[in-house]
Parts: structure tokens; C-alpha cells; sequence
């Protein structure tokens, strides 16, 4: 695992612990926080002693985006390689997390903007406080809404019509509104509580099992109705072949709580 610079990384029991820590500035992205993230995520893919993952922002606020100065500012010197670089390394963010087996949850709160936006979206659940504001930005700054893959996740959270109006317009969406949507699964003043609550169940339950979700959740965008059903079926059938669904069977039969390993 990488040891980041540019955000605080933890882990609690088997639940890794991301903090975007520069609350002055509501926690902006740099292209050294862009890249210490897509290879924090990376390096997820092969670490079996975090099962979950909460991201959070340090200070009342989640993420602001991309730093004005020190990213949106060198963009608009930068020629055509440059610049096509720099798009598909943050898109390899969004890449990562989605790759990475562990259940992805971020804790928002205050400004969600932009790049956070996307982070918040890209994660696999979210938890809000009352405060939190979600902004697609990019339309302010002159850049289309088809930004780390929002044009195809946004919808299939929000629906074509809402995800439409918030990349074409930039506004904010308000946490109850982001509820109603299901763009948020909870709003309350207790949403980092929640999330680690959530995280740590996930965690110390059958995380094959969760990855496998996940990964059928990501693989099936792309598919017929027929496809979806057989990949399902080879994957349950490949955990069933798993320990912890023997456990899960002899815990049930004997009327006790599972305990899952993750084997």
C-alpha cells in the first residue's frame, strides 16, 4: 500500500479510513491528490486487511474539486497531450475505485463540488449530513458534464432527466433533495457515525460475496438481460463454492450469527 502525502489515510479494524485534509481551501483536488488517490485505490485491489472504505473531507466540507490555482490555472497553459493526459489520469480514479473489491462509502458534508462530486458519485454508497450541497461544476468553467463518467453513472443513480439538469445547469443539489433522488441513502447530522457503521458491517461480513456485487454491479451496465442472468449465475455458483457460505449454512442451522472470513 502507498503511504499518501496528500490526503490522511487509516485504518480501523478492517476499515480503511480516507480524509481529504485541506479544510482552508474546502478540501481541494491537486494533481498529486488525483494521483495518490488512484493509486491508494489500486493498491486496494490486492489488500486483504481492508474490507471497507469510508471517504470523508476534513472541516465541515467534503471536496471543493479541482484547485482553482494549482490545477485549473496550469490546465489552460498546457497543449493538447498535456491536457489528454491529465483527463484520463482523473479518470483513472473513478477507474480504480470502481476496480477495487471493497465497498466504497463516502461521508459528505458541506461543499461537494466537481472532482468531489464525482468521488461521491463514483463511491458505492453515501451518507449526508443536512449541510451537504452536490455540484456538477464544469458547465461554470466552460467543460462539458461528461467529466470521469458522469454521463454514465449519474444517470443510472439519479435518472436521464435529473442527471441532465444538474450537468447541464451546475447547480446544487441540496442533501433532501439529493435523498429523494437516491443519490444520498441517508441524511442525518450523524452521517460519518452512519458511514462507519455501515462500513464496518460490510467489513465483517462474507467480502467475497460484497465484491462479487460489486463487481456484477459494474460489469452488467453493459450487457443484455440474458448475459446479466448468466454471469449471476456463474458468479453465485463460484460462491458457493466458498467456505463462508458453508459457514453462513451451519450458523443458520445452528440458529447462531455467521462468522464470516472472507474465504
Amino acid at each position: 500500500m502507498i503511504q499518501p502525502k496528500h490526503f490522511l489515510w487509516r485504518v480501523e479494524g478492517k476499515v480503511g479510513v480516507i480524509v481529504l485534509n485541506r479544510p482552508e481551501r474546502k478540501n481541494p483536488l491537486t494533481f498529486d491528490s488525483y494521483a495518490e488517490l488512484r493509486d491508494l485505490f489500486h493498491d486496494l485491489q490486492h489488500e486483504k486487511s481492508v474490507n471497507a472504505v469510508v471517504l470523508t473531507g476534513e472541516g465541515g466540507n467534503f471536496c471543493s474539486g479541482g484547485d482553482v490555482h494549482e490545477i485549473i490555472g496550469p490546465l489552460t497553459r498546457m497543449k493538447a497531450p498535456e491536457l489528454l493526459e491529465f483527463t484520463r489520469m482523473t479518470g483513472d480514479v473513478v477507474k480504480a475505485m470502481r476496480r477495487c473489491p471493497q465497498p466504497v462509502i463516502a461521508a459528505v458534508e458541506g461543499v461537494c463540488a466537481g472532482a468531489g462530486a464525482i468521488l461521491a458519485m463514483a463511491s458505492d454508497l453515501r451518507y449526508a449530513a443536512p449541510s451537504a450541497k452536490v455540484a456538477f461544476l464544469f458547465v461554470r468553467v466552460a467543460l462539458a458534464g461528461c467529466d470521469m463518467g458522469a454521463c454514465a453513472i449519474l444517470p443510472r443513480i439519479i435518472g436521464q432527466g435529473r442527471a441532465s439538469e444538474l450537468l447541464y445547469t451546475g447547480r446544487s443539489m441540496s442533501a433532501q433533495e439529493g435523498h429523494a433522488w437516491g443519490f444520498f441513502n441517508h441524511v442525518s447530522d450523524l452521517f460519518f457515525e452512519k458511514a462507519m457503521e455501515v462500513a464496518k458491517e460490510l467489513a465483517s461480513g462474507p467480502t467475497a460475496a460484497h465484491a462479487m456485487t460489486k463487481k456484477m454491479l459494474h460489469e452488467e451496465w453493459n450487457v443484455t438481460l440474458d448475459q446479466a442472468i448468466e454471469m449471476e449465475a456463474q458468479a453465485q455458483a463460484s460462491l458457493m463454492q466458498k467456505r463462508d457460505f458453508l459457514r453462513a449454512y451451519e450458523a443458520f442451522a445452528a440458529k447462531r450469527k455467521p462468522a464470516f472470513e472472507g474465504d
